[in-house]
C-alpha cells in the first residue's frame, strides 16, 4: 500500500489490490468445486458423503476465518500509521491463536462427529465417506489456519497478488493429490471420496509451506523479520484480535449457516427442485466471490488511510468499491438473464432441471445485486474496525427477517420454492441498507475528527 493523490491513482491501486483477490477467491471456490466433481466420479456415495461432510466443514471454517481476517485491519492501520516494528509481533500472535483454534476445532470435532453423523438419516457407506473425509481433511486445519493469518498479513501489506500466485500454484496440486488418492494412481489406493479429503490437507499443508518461504526470503515480507524474536503467547494481544474477530466470524457464519438451513427446508420439494437450486445457488456463489474480493480490498485500503488519519481517502475508496461492484453485479445481471439457459446447461442436460434452474437463476440476478451492494459495504466497515453493529445487522437482516419471510412465502403462497430466495433477497436488501447507513455515520465521525484536528 502507499499513500495516492488524486482519484485516478485510487482507482489503479485498488484495482492492483482487488484483481489478483478476485483470482485468489475464484481459484479457492474452484478447490472445492474439483473435489465435489472429482469425488463424483467415483461413485454416487462417495459424492453424497464429501458434499455431507463440505457441509459440515464449510460454515465453520469460514467462521472461524473471520475471526482470522481480523488481523487484516490490526495490520494495515499499523503499516498506515508507520507503527512497522509493532507487526511481527501481531504476526505471531495471530498465528499463536489461529493455531489454538485450530486445535480446538478438532478436538471438539472429535466429540461431536459421530453423535451428529449418526443423528442423520444417511446410508452406511455415505457415513462413513463422510466421517473419514472429515478426519483426513483434519490433519490439515492447522497449517490452513496458519496460511490464512499469513495470507492476511500479506494482502494487508497490499501485496495481494502474492497471495493470488501461491492459490494458482495450490490448485492444479490440489488437482493432482484428488487424481492420485480418489482413483488410487501411483501405487497407492483408491480411497473416493475419502481421498478429497487427504488430497484437500497435503495442499493446505503445501500452501502454508510456500506462504512462510515466501514470507521468509522476499521483499518487502522480509524486512519485517516476522519469524525472528519470537514473543510469547499473550492472551490480551489474542484478545484484541478475538474483539474484532469474533463479530466477523458470527456475520460470516451467520449468513453461509442459511444457506444449509434453507437447503435443508426445501429438501420436501421434488428432487429436480432440489438440484435446480443447487446448481443456481452454486453459480451465485461464483458470482459472488466478486463483491467478496471488492469487500476485502476495501478493508486493507480503507484499515491502511485510517491508520495513516486520512479519512477523506478512505471515504474515496468506499466510493470506488461500492460503486465498482454494484456496476458488476449490474453487467453479471444481464449476462444471467440473456444467458441463463447456458448456464443452466452447464450442471444438468434433464430438461426439467434446466427450466427450474432458469427460473431460480432469475432470481438469482437480484439475489447477486443485493450481495454486491452489502459485501463490498461489509469490507468498508471491517476497514474501519467497526463490526459489532455489522453482527447485528447480520443476525437480525438473515435470521429474523430473511429465512422467516422466506419460509412464509414458500409455505403460503404460490412461490413455493422460489419464496425462500425471496426471503433472502429481502434479508440481504435490508442488511445492506442498514449496512450503508452505519458506514455514513462512520464516514461523518471520522470527517469531523480530522476537521477538530485542523482547527486546533
Amino acid at each position: 500500500m502507499y499513500e495516492t493523490k488524486t482519484i485516478k491513482e485510487k482507482i489503479k491501486l485498488f484495482t492492483i489490490i482487488s484483481l489478483p483477490i478476485l483470482i485468489t477467491q475464484v481459484s479457492m471456490y474452484l478447490m472445492n468445486f474439483f473435489d465435489t466433481v472429482m469425488s463424483g466420479r467415483a461413485g454416487a456415495e462417495d459424492l453424497a458423503g464429501v458434499a455431507i461432510g463440505s457441509s459440515l466443514w464449510v460454515p465453520i471454517f469460514t467462521g472461524i476465518n473471520g475471526i482470522l481476517l481480523a488481523i487484516t485491519p490490526i495490520i494495515a492501520h499499523l503499516i498506515g500509521a508507520k507503527s512497522n516494528d509493532d507487526v511481527p509481533k501481531k504476526l505471531q500472535q495471530g498465528m499463536y491463536l489461529a493455531t489454538a483454534l485450530a486445535i480446538l476445532v478438532v478436538i471438539i470435532g472429535a466429540l461431536i462427529l459421530n453423535p451428529i453423523l449418526n443423528a442423520m438419516d444417511l446410508a452406511p457407506n455415505v457415513r462413513h465417506v463422510a466421517k473419514y473425509y472429515l478426519i483426513s481433511l483434519s490433519t490439515g486445519i492447522i497449517p490452513l489456519f496458519i496460511f490464512n493469518t499469513l495470507r492476511c498479513f500479506i494482502d494487508a501489506l497490499g501485496q495481494t497478488r502474492i497471495s493470488m500466485i501461491i492459490i494458482l500454484i495450490s490448485l492444479p496440486l490440489n488437482l493432482f493429490f484428488n487424481y492420485v488418492f480418489i482413483f488410487g494412481k501411483l501405487g497407492f489406493p483408491a480411497y473416493g471420496g475419502i481421498g478429497s479429503g487427504i488430497a484437500t490437507a497435503l495442499t493446505y499443508w503445501l500452501v502454508c509451506v510456500i506462504a512462510i518461504g515466501i514470507i521468509k526470503k522476499i521483499y518487502p515480507f522480509r524486512s519485517y523479520n516476522a519469524f525472528s524474536n519470537w514473543v510469547k503467547p499473550a492472551l490480551r494481544e489474542w484478545w484484541e484480535q478475538l474483539k474484532i474477530g469474533i463479530p466477523i466470524g458470527f456475520a460470516i457464519f451467520f449468513e453461509t449457516s442459511i444457506f444449509s438451513a434453507v437447503t435443508l427446508l426445501m429438501s420436501v420439494y421434488r428432487t429436480e427442485t432440489i438440484a435446480a437450486h443447487q446448481a443456481a445457488m452454486n453459480f451465485a456463489s461464483l458470482l459472488y466471490m466478486i463483491p467478496l474480493s471488492v469487500g476485502l480490498a476495501l478493508t486493507i485500503a480503507i484499515g491502511f488511510e485510517i491508520g495513516a488519519k486520512r479519512p477523506s481517502d478512505a471515504r474515496a475508496y468506499g466510493l470506488i468499491g461500492i460503486s465498482g461492484g454494484i456496476f458488476i453485479a449490474l453487467f453479471n445481471g444481464i449476462v444471467l438473464f440473456y444467458l441463463d439457459d447456458a448456464v443452466a446447461r452447464l450442471y444438468n442436460t434433464d430438461p426439467a432441471v434446466v427450466e427450474l434452474t432458469k427460473q431460480f437463476i432469475y432470481f438469482a440476478i437480484f439475489y447477486q445485486l443485493a450481495d454486491a451492494f452489502g459485501a463490498p459495504i461489509q469490507g468498508a466497515l471491517r476497514g474501519y474496525k467497526d463490526v459489532n453493529v455489522t453482527l447485528i445487522i447480520a443476525f437480525v437482516s438473515f435470521w429474523i427477517i430473511g429465512l422467516p419471510s422466506g419460509w412464509y412465502l414458500a409455505n403460503y403462497t404460490a412461490l413455493e420454492p422460489f419464496g425462500y430466495w425471496v426471503g433472502i433477497i429481502i434479508g440481504l436488501s435490508v442488511g445492506a441498507i442498514a449496512l450503508l447507513f452505519r458506514l455514513f455515520q462512520l464516514q461523518n465521525k471520522y470527517r469531523n475528527i480530522q476537521k477538530n484536528a485542523s482547527a486546533t
